[in-house]
């Protein structure tokens, strides 16, 4: 296993600090703390700010359902959408082949 460098474990400190790793990750950032001591500073100093604790709180289900079935819904719109000006330009396309060979044959009026 390669040694875990201080980027990545900087990158899951918030993470950690929260409580919002997984043991795997836990566990790495402990052993790291334990052999680098002045990381163990900055977690402390992470604890005791008042910005970890002005962090909202993650979505509840139902707000992460609305969310998902409005972001559904836009997709819907916006294939139909699409689908309607394919359609119109597939129309315009016909509509314009059938008068150039309209005029081709009888002439122009």
């Amino acid at each position: 296993m390669s040694e875990v460098t201080k980027s990545v474990v900087m990158d899951l400190l918030p993470l950690y600090v929260a409580g919002e790793v997984s043991q795997d990750s836990s566990a790495l950032v402990k052993r790291y703390i334990d052999a680098n001591p002045e990381m163990a500073e900055i977690i402390n100093q992470m604890t005791k700010a008042e910005s970890l604790n002005q962090i909202p709180a993650p979505f509840s289900k139902e707000i992460a359902m609305e969310t998902f079935q409005e972001a559904k819904k836009w997709n819907v719109i916006r294939t139909l959408g699409l689908a309607l000006i394919i359609g119109l330009c597939w129309l315009s396309s016909l509509v314009l082949t059938l008068a150039f060979f309209y005029f081709m044959k009888y002439g122009s009026p």
